[in-house]
């Protein structure tokens, strides 16, 4: 199955999108599916249901940095390489989908405000705006990482 195909398998089963995101990659970047459920669970709906930062772009710079990130023995320039690539992933993101807030994203409308909610469901952005959002944010993360 490919990734794009696979991210919306997890977002489709009540995972949220960074969930989703991060947990198609877990299996190349030696986690589990449930150590990146886990991990990624806090990073939803913009950190926590707060809808800053896209849950989907949250995922994604988690992959990044697992894959590229720096560690305690290594020099300044794997930090460095890790933002570049970030900033490509970020730049990449918001030319697709206009913002990496997801506020924004979901049309400035309150996912914690009742009419709102109701309003996300009958305009049906979980299934248009985020679905996209997941399956290009994987598809971005791909080629940023066959590009190494």
């Amino acid at each position: 199955m490919k990734k794009s195909e696979k991210v919306l398998t997890y977002f489709n089963n009540s995972f949220n999108c960074a969930q989703s995101v991060f947990t198609t990659f877990g299996p190349e970047l030696g986690l589990n599916e449930d150590e990146c459920l886990k991990i990624a669970c806090a990073f939803g709906a913009g950190m926590g249901k707060q809808q800053h930062v896209c849950g989907a772009v949250s995922g994604a710079l988690m992959v990044l940095g697992a894959k590229f990130g720096k560690t305690l023995h290594e020099d300044e320039s794997k930090k460095e390489f890790t933002y570049k690539k970030t900033e490509e992933f970020l730049h990449e993101f918001e030319s697709q989908n206009g913002s990496i807030h997801c506020f924004e994203l979901l049309h400035c409308l309150n996912m914690n405000i009742e009419q709102d909610e109701i309003k996300i469901h009958e305009q049906g952005l979980y299934e248009t705006v985020c679905e996209k959002a997941i399956k290009g944010a994987v598809e971005i993360t791909e080629r940023l990482i066959s590009k190494e």
